[in-house]
């Protein structure tokens, strides 16, 4: 799956002033990306804040992005859901056509064990005509993927095509990357540490930061691909006081209140988020001046 190879990015979903979706800014968010050497884009992922969206408005979002996408880069749609069934029912209805494959979260709340977890994924595997990236994020999930149950997902569905891998945790993933078969892919789904995760043999990221910058974040990934640390780490420097913010309150508001500085979306989410502070914006506002 070469396609994956790379940087994908997890878009936002812009707002208007009354908190309507933004499809203008959505299509310039979606050409500035594609202008900036990103390898593939990510829709309806968290970031994308899914949850406080209506079926019309995920309907429309997917239809814009296909639109001003033009067939230019992979796209992959997030579905997932702490219900398999209702998983399994949404892929199996929704016109996957335009997409490459499915990010499928691992399930919320339900608090399922590694059996749990492995049965949840096989299930949508064996139902799902694309193929299915697991998403392994435990600060949202409340519980971690083990290698284990990644590495036996990898082994026995054919259609599990790789990880994104949010724990964070640089030894999780170096476990995964030693042991992995050789076409699976661990992307990382944290910024801070996806460049020592592509050295250490990964695939690439799923970034956030990615949107803001997605030149020099996109740089900084194919040098680690290229196996030329000095010059990646010296992008990776660059940035990293800017990853650290747009983390600071949560995403996507961070991320939401860069792209505003940037001149390419607003800053405003949906309830239960709200947008960042002032001081926060304001260092932001400071670090796009400097940069």
């Amino acid at each position: 799956m070469k396609e994956f190879l790379g940087t994908g990015v997890a878009l936002v979903t812009p707002f208007n002033a009354d908190k309507s979706v933004d499809y203008n800014a959505l299509e310039k968010l979606v050409n500035y990306q594609i202008k900036n050497g990103v390898n593939y884009l990510v829709v309806l992922g968290t970031t994308g804040e899914p949850a406080t969206l209506t079926a019309e408005e995920k309907e429309q979002i997917k239809k814009t992005i296909i639109k001003a996408n033009n067939g230019r880069l992979p796209l992959i749609l997030g579905i997932g859901g702490n219900n398999t069934q209702a998983v399994i029912n949404e892929i199996n209805t929704t016109d996957l056509s335009a997409f490459s494959a499915v990010l499928s979260v691992s399930p919320y709340y339900n608090k399922p064990t590694q059996e749990g977890i492995y049965q949840h994924f096989k299930a949508i595997s064996e139902s799902s005509p694309k193929p299915i990236i697991v998403y392994n994020v435990p600060s949202r999930t409340a519980s971690n993927i083990l290698p284990k149950t990644v590495l036996r997902l990898a082994n026995n569905c054919n259609n599990i095509i790789g990880v994104k891998e949010a724990t964070g945790n640089i030894v999780q993933a170096m476990t995964l990357i030693k042991n992995k078969p050789s076409n699976f892919l661990v992307i990382s789904g944290d910024d801070m540490i996806a460049l020592p995760m592509v050295l250490a043999g990964g695939s690439g990221v799923i970034s956030v930061i990615g949107q803001g910058f997605p030149k020099d974040f996109s740089a900084l990934i194919q040098l680690g691909l290229k196996g030329k640390p000095s010059e990646a780490y010296q992008l990776h420097y660059k940035l990293m006081d800017v990853i650290n913010y747009i983390f600071e309150e949560g995403n996507p508001a961070g991320i939401k209140a860069l792209l505003e500085k940037l001149h390419i979306t607003s800053k405003l989410v949906r309830l239960p988020l709200v947008e960042v502070s002032n001081e926060l914006d304001q260092k932001l506002g400071d670090f796009v001046e400097k940069y």
